[in-house]
């Protein structure tokens, strides 16, 4: 007896669909849609996944993700559900659906389930609802940037039932708009549709417009009268930009309204096969060589009934305009006319704000160019002096930045650092260049000229030699990473608003030192007179080696925020040397009010040419240059002329 008890232990053991708790809640609710589950399909399988999603337990969202990913079978002998991972070829691992390891079995006898893409594409739908309403704020923003990256008609009831209970303010506007989005594509009317499409009313969103679009596509249609149709869009006429004459000849065709052109290549194969002893319709091969000869010898092949007609000019014109030609909307009126409204009016903000990114960034690049010939005015003001290694004092201050993050990796304060030592090294590189080179070439233009040419290829040489060719970092500090985002259109990166600002700093603090320091009243009387200068004094000499070396600092100093967002490297000054003169001259000698106006016109200059013909860059700056030589041509003095030394100069 005791033998037997132990045998038939043994075989209750072995079974492993003993073990399967059939009374555990997540099995009574499949068990309740086993038949649909067993051979789901997208009509019939709606219910047991809706009972799934709301039976509000635990194990639902793992049921429907096994089952979604085809690791759900079904135990043929007792309807059981359970989970499996297949071990080889015969034998798989299962788990009870509600959590348990049951263990290694035969798979005979068990059944996988395999969900096809209509019924997968339920459960991910079902699944969102759970993303939806996870506890963690983060798993359910995840959940809607997926809806947003693939959207489907599923997930717009999934959106409706969970907006309500959304309890944070961000996501339920990210949820709401979502929705809206949802329901101008999957609406189950037109009324819902034209009611989210009026909710988007001047959105600049590029979901919005992507939405949007679609609804509005048109086709073109011919026939003899225009129709009364609600969908109508407009008429045409054969010949404009809208429709071409080819093109409507080519809708007549597809529609069988007009017999089709025969085209240059299919004449050709037409004389070739109708080649005989060396002629076509009796003219010799030879004197084919003219499109006129062979036109002349495929009309004699229709003649003869050996070619098919092909429609003159005269017959084309005719036959365009025996026929009425229009365009229609290919969805509902309703909706594409609701859309059509709303697009007109974003595309209208649209436009404002592209003007207003595109003034951004014709601020942006005046601070810039401000910047880089705000010394250059200084010298050249005040000193009559041609400074072409102007560049190469902002190149030195890019890499007095980079040199300095070397040593003190907090980048923040590596700026900050960077900013005074680059203006002390290029002033004093600027005050050597004055005392060895500049000051026996006073009054000599064409010898200074090339001389600072000279000094430019030499600083050059000596960079490349210390630092090499290759390109080197000057990192922004963390703070100064991303872009001041206003909307989807208009966007200015933070590190241009710091050289804004930057600029603005120094316009000021140069207005301070020219006009509240006996230093600027100096430079200032210099600037007017020398020789009454000397006689009140003043030494002209240190002054010059002074304004200078100041020049050269601030051009430093230009260096290390430009080294913040361009490459730095020995030739970077060449990149800005032409557009300083060009802010120099075109602004007024030795003014500082007309350099900031000249850097406002060049940079708007540069911006609007390349926003006009935005594929060649080349081409545009080649057009900036000649526009600003037509300027100097009506104003050689620049904008704001300067009177003195310099006006004579």
């Amino acid at each position: 007896m005791s033998r037997l008890l132990i045998i038939l232990w043994c075989l209750m053991c072995a079974v492993p669909a003993v073990a399967q708790d059939a009374d555990a809640p997540i099995q009574q609710v499949m068990q309740a849609h086993a038949a649909e589950i067993a051979k789901a399909s997208r009509r019939t399988i709606q219910p047991a996944i809706d009972a799934l999603t709301d039976s509000g337990l635990p194990a639902a969202e793992i049921v429907l993700e096994r089952w979604q990913a085809k690791e759900m079978w079904q135990d043929e002998a007792t309807g059981l559900f359970v989970f499996a991972e297949e071990i080889d070829r015969d034998t798989i691992r299962i788990f009870d659906v509600s959590g348990p390891d049951i263990g290694e079995v035969s798979d005979e006898g068990y059944k996988q389930l395999k969900p096809n893409s209509g019924v997968r594409g339920l459960i991910a739908a079902a699944l969102v609802k759970f993303q939806l309403t996870n506890d963690s704020p983060a798993i359910r923003r995840v959940a809607l940037d997926a809806i947003a990256r693939d959207p489907n008609e599923s997930h717009l009831p999934a959106l409706r039932d969970v907006i309500p209970a959304e309890r944070s303010a961000n996501l339920a506007a990210q949820m709401t708009r979502l929705e809206r989005l949802l329901t101008i594509s999957f609406g189950a009317s037109e009324e819902e549709q034209i009611e989210a499409i009026a909710h988007f009313e001047g959105d600049l969103g590029v979901d919005v417009r992507g939405a949007l679009n679609p609804l509005v596509k048109t086709t073109i249609k011919a026939a003899e009268t225009v129709p009364e149709d609600p969908a109508l869009v407009r008429a045409l006429r054969p010949g404009t930009d809208a429709l071409s004459k080819s093109d409507a000849y080519a809708l007549l065709v597809a529609d069988d309204l007009a017999p089709p052109l025969i085209p240059a290549d299919a004449v050709r194969q037409t004389l070739i096969a109708n080649i005989e002893d060396g002629k076509v319709a009796g003219v010799q091969v030879a004197s084919l060589s003219t499109v006129q000869a062979r036109n002349a010898a495929f009309a004699t092949l229709v003649a003869e009934g050996r070619a098919n007609p092909a429609a003159t000019e005269q017959e084309i014109d005719d036959r365009l305009d025996a026929y009425q030609f229009f365009e229609l909307y290919t969805g509902a009126p309703a909706v594409a006319i609701a859309a059509q409204s709303v697009l007109s009016g974003i595309e209208t903000k649209v436009a404002l704000n592209q003007t207003a990114d595109l003034a951004l960034d014709a601020i942006s690049l005046a601070s810039i160019y401000f910047l880089a010939a705000i010394g250059l005015a200084i010298t050249f003001g005040v000193m009559g002096v041609i400074n072409m290694a102007h560049g190469e004092f902002i190149m030195m201050g890019a890499y007095t930045g980079y040199v300095v993050q070397l040593f003190i990796p907090d980048h923040t304060l590596s700026i900050l650092l960077a900013i005074p030592l680059a203006f002390m090294v290029t002033f004093a590189a600027g005050v050597a260049m004055e005392r060895l080179v500049i000051r026996w070439l006073y009054h000599r233009p064409l010898e200074t000229l090339l001389a600072t040419f000279g000094v430019s290829i030499a600083l050059q040489q000596l960079a490349k030699n210390i630092f090499g060719t290759q390109a080197r970092p000057l990192t922004a500090p963390g703070w100064l990473d991303g872009s001041l985002v206003i909307n989807d259109i208009v966007a200015i990166s933070y590190i241009r608003i710091a050289i804004l600002i930057l600029a603005l700093i120094f316009l000021a603090v140069f207005l301070i030192v020219m006009n509240r320091t006996r230093l600027g009243l100096e430079v200032r009387a210099v600037t007017q007179n020398p020789r009454m200068a000397a006689s009140m004094g003043i030494n002209p000499d240190r002054i010059n080696m002074l304004t200078f070396g100041f020049g050269s600092g601030i051009a430093g100093i230009a260096g290390v925020a430009i080294g913040l967002y361009a490459k730095v490297t020995s030739e970077m000054g060449a990149d800005y040397i032409v557009q300083s003169f060009m802010t120099v001259v075109v602004g007024g000698v030795g003014n500082i009010w007309g350099t900031l106006l000249g850097a406002a016109m060049v940079g708007t200059l540069q911006k609007v040419i390349e926003w006009l013909n935005p594929s060649n860059t080349l081409a545009a700056q080649t057009y900036m240059i000649l526009f600003i030589i037509l300027f100097i041509q009506f104003r050689p003095r620049g904008i704001i002329a300067l009177k003195g030394r310099a006006a004579e100069a």
